[in-house]
């Protein structure tokens, strides 16, 4: 197949659809479904649903437990996935990846982490460097969605240290105007969205490092959003740590990842505590495993870590590059047909430059929930409302916002559906 100018070679959609059986159907009285709402959770193609069904029926069992045989596949299956997830983010060792449920849980671990690192010097394994109190700062920006703001608010509560933030400019992007009356000697943390969920605006994270850095901050990256859509390289980035949800990225729900430099795992304090996680016991203490055995406490989500292992391998078959490049185009589609309607304001920047598949907009004179019904009736499948990004939709006077997020396997035709959706509700409401 011939490359594009870029270089990049196009996906075969038709092939990629297949992969897709929930594509098939069709809903609301025989309408094709048009999934735009991957943002939320994405599909899973069949060889994620069949790594996990193979896995069940033939290799399941506690792993890192049993001496029989089950659980020696088992575990070499869960470890096996392990190491293929950190390949794919960049990671240099697979014990810089810990399994966790979704990338909630991945932030609210280090703040937890560091939290108990601040009680003090009594809690095993608690290096000072994550230790905050009063005159210390944690910096996140106002266009993170609330599992990237609520576990710092509640840090900064628990410890006494003060919460900043960036603001937004007007067209949609990070204010960086005072970065340096930001973050400054006084600053812990900085932790900030790769992309933006609602805007699909996509951050310059290495600046953001280099300025966390200089000062001797740690910083926190929200993968979420980009992980899924293009090549995501942690120690190219050099962020410290980073979370991201396997669901959204074509695995299955209830797993995700956390990434962390190994010296700096090594050093946080455990979260949860219990089976699997420790090195000794005794009845009065106990020291901790090494990495990621120390944030793994209990019998983990074996089946799930097999399917997220299964959709990174097919994430790399088609090609990160590919799937950028396809997003970017469909995004561009998208912001010149909506933008081309009248009475359609898109909420994030205009064109595809550092901007990712996220697309919100609003219909003025209709509630984004009602615009919301009628692209159901259609069969176009988007998410409606804040998109747990309150002060985000606070900043720019909106209550709600209408968002289409893409995947590689969606169609220019898609796009068209969605348009033709959304000019349906404006004649409905007749603005």
């Amino acid at each position: 197949m011939p490359g594009d100018a870029s270089g990049v070679i196009p996906l075969d959609i038709s092939a990629i659809r297949a992969d897709f059986p929930i594509l098939e159907r069709t809903v609301r009285d025989g309408k094709p479904l048009v999934y735009l709402d991957s943002g939320a959770t994405s599909q899973r193609p069949v060889p994620v649903i069949d790594a996990e069904q193979e896995y069940l029926t033939t290799h399941h069992a506690a792993v890192h437990r049993g001496a029989h045989q089950l659980a020696e596949e088992a575990t070499d299956a869960y470890e096996g996935a392990r190491a293929r997830i950190a390949g794919f983010v960049g990671a240099a060792r697979p014990e810089e990846l810990v399994f966790v449920k979704n990338a909630t849980e991945a932030i609210n671990l280090i703040a937890y982490s560091f939290g108990n690192a601040s009680i003090g010097p009594d809690v095993p394994g608690a290096a000072t460097r994550f230790a905050l109190g009063p005159g210390d700062e944690i910096v996140i920006t106002e266009m993170e969605h609330h599992a990237n703001l609520v576990p710092w608010q509640e840090l900064a509560r628990r410890t006494g240290a003060t919460l900043k933030w960036f603001g937004l400019t007007d067209d949609f992007r990070l204010d960086l105007s005072s970065i340096d009356e930001i973050i400054t000697p006084r600053t812990k943390v900085v932790a900030f969205t790769h992309q933006s969920n609602v805007l699909g605006t996509v951050n310059p994270v290495q600046r953001l490092v280099e300025a966390a850095h200089r000062v001797g901050a740690l910083t926190v990256l929200d993968a979420c959003q980009s992980v899924p859509h293009g090549p995501v390289d942690v120690q190219q980035l050099g962020v410290d740590l980073l979370a991201f949800s396997g669901h959204k990225m074509f695995g299955p729900s209830g797993v995700g990842g956390l990434y962390g430099r190994y010296d700096l795992l090594s050093a946080m304090p455990p979260f949860l505590t219990g089976g699997s996680m420790i090195e000794q016991v005794f009845m009065d203490h106990s020291t901790y495993a090494a990495p990621p055995a120390r944030f793994e406490a209990g019998v983990p989500m074996t089946s799930q870590a097999v399917g997220l292992g299964a959709a990174v391998d097919y994430l790399e078959t088609v090609g990160m590059q590919q799937v950028a490049a396809h997003e970017a185009e469909l995004t561009g589609l998208a912001l010149q047909q909506l933008s081309a309607l009248p009475g359609i304001r898109i909420i994030g920047p205009s064109d595809t430059v550092d901007r990712g598949g996220a697309v919100s907009f609003v219909v003025d004179g209709v509630h984004a929930h009602d615009v919301g019904q009628i692209l159901d009736d259609n069969g176009v499948a988007v998410r409606v409302g804040h998109h747990c990004a309150w002060p985000l939709h606070r900043r720019y006077g909106i209550a709600a916002t209408v968002r289409a997020s893409f995947a590689l396997y969606n169609t220019a035709e898609e796009v068209g559906a969605l348009v033709e959706a959304v000019r349906d509700a404006q004649r409905f409401f007749s603005v």
